[in-house]
């Protein structure tokens, strides 16, 4: 069944975020399969859905299925179908998403998790257009426009074995790379008003009276991992706390876990794990995190006529211990930023920030 597409889902001013769409609009016409690479929270359901109602496909099904929720039987199932009696419980003939999409469009988000059994069956489909369902043996041909996305490193996942190759190559027509939020710094601002005022309106109130200046700074100074998500969340959380529609929103809780009442007391019951024993002691492995040491300026040395430049040591510990940890990574970004607890695509994104690209090519 199709689903309406809002287009004010999809806000921003930034040269990055316009060239995305600029790239959609170019490629939604075709009927040829798009990857979505993107962080978590970066908006690529809402990407592929852009690409849907842009192409000639609008008025035909578009359907969506997390390749992440479903183990290897239900997952080929799902898409597949599968004939009455094909395994224990199927009682009668399932259509899959494949058959059901058939005309329109298929979007698989965390595409990284499909097992190898079923990124077979996915190269076959864009390949020839056919597949079997589950306990089947006859082809069913279909007409389905398939678009992925995933939050993980495909191309190393395929050197390493761990993703199909070719089906990378069939998949990869084009590529839609989403920014995240600290790449979009102007557009912050812009999404905090449109969640804020969405919010207000939820809430009941006749207006909503804007950010202070410390919230706004707040907002445009965290690098939000989790992206549009995250930022939606924290801006309706802070519109709901400061519970008074003729008052600008001044306090940003950027932690869910921040109790309202003792601000600087965070929440530690999830943080409480039982002492490790000989038995259940972690065994090191090589991708551990990288062991540095903070130095704190002693207060005898702060000077508070002339101060210090915050951004400026920040960046420097930061590109400091970047460099650390890909040294003892053998220059391998992916195992760095595991060491140092990041993502794949938030390490590149430091990287990139710090001009360190350009050296690791």
């Amino acid at each position: 069944m199709s689903r309406s597409f809002q287009q004010d889902n999809l806000i921003g001013q930034s040269n990055s975020f316009l060239s995305v769409l600029e790239q959609v609009s170019q490629i939604a016409p075709l009927h040829k399969p798009v990857l979505i690479i993107g962080e978590r929270g970066t908006g690529k359901e809402l990407i592929a859905a852009r690409l849907h109602y842009l192409s000639q496909r609008w008025d035909q099904s578009y359907l969506t299925l997390n390749c992440a929720a479903l183990n290897e039987n239900l997952l080929e199932s799902e898409l597949f179908g599968h004939e009455a009696g094909a395994f224990t419980g199927a009682a009668k003939r399932h259509e899959g998403r494949f058959e059901r999409a058939n005309g329109g469009t298929l979007f698989l988000d965390e595409l990284a998790n499909t097992p190898a059994m079923v990124q077979e069956k996915l190269l076959r489909v864009i390949e020839y257009g056919e597949f079997e369902r589950v306990g089947g043996s006859r082809p069913i041909r279909v007409d389905v426009r398939l678009i992925c996305a995933t939050n993980e490193d495909l191309p190393t996942m395929a050197e390493q074995g761990e993703f199909r190759a070719d089906l990378l190559d069939r998949l990869a027509f084009d590529v839609i790379t989403l920014p995240p939020m600290r790449e979009r710094r102007e557009d912050i601002l812009v999404l905090a008003e449109h969640f804020a005022v969405n919010m207000a309106r939820e809430l009941g109130y006749e207006l909503f009276s804007g950010f202070s200046d410390k919230a706004k700074r707040t907002l445009l100074d965290y690098e939000w991992p989790g992206n549009v998500r995250e930022l939606k969340n924290v801006v309706e959380r802070s519109v709901y706390r400061t519970n008074n529609p003729y008052v600008p929103v001044h306090h940003i809780q950027l932690d869910p876990f921040e109790s309202p009442f003792r601000p600087q007391q965070r929440v530690r019951t999830l943080d409480r794990a039982p002492k490790a024993t000989a038995a259940s002691a972690p065994v090191k492995t090589e991708t551990q995190p990288v062991e540095t040491q903070v130095t704190a300026l002693p207060a005898s040395q702060f000077d508070a006529n002339k101060g210090a430049d915050f951004k400026l040591l920040s960046e420097k510990f930061e590109t400091d211990l970047i460099k650390q940890a890909l040294a003892a990574c053998q220059y391998n970004q992916k195992k760095t930023a595991e060491a140092l607890n990041l993502t794949y695509h938030q390490l590149r994104g430091y990287m990139k920030k710090y001009k360190m690209l350009d050296s690791q090519q």
